[in-house]
């Protein structure tokens, strides 16, 4: 048990630089500092230099991926059963 808390609990901490999420995303450098200039994804700034929380990267990624869903194309369970 501690070490599921501790393996969450290092996981939300772990950082990534702007190459590490270029990579992540399969993105150019470039925009992913666009984005985060523009406050698009969740970063913040560290002297000069980029970093992000990779389990927000994570989120943001899973967010705007349900997006681009048509209303019409996703699949819902009716709640009463029938």
């Amino acid at each position: 048990m501690v070490c599921f808390r501790l393996g969450a609990a290092m996981a939300e901490l772990e950082m990534m630089t702007v190459k590490e999420v270029a990579s992540y995303l399969k993105m150019k450098p470039v925009t992913i500092y666009k984005l985060a200039k523009e406050g698009k994804i969740p970063a913040f700034k560290v002297a000069s230099f980029w970093r992000f929380k990779r389990d927000l990267i994570e989120k943001w990624a899973v967010d705007e991926s349900k997006k681009n869903l048509r209303p019409d194309r996703v699949k819902t369970t009716d709640p009463a059963g029938a």
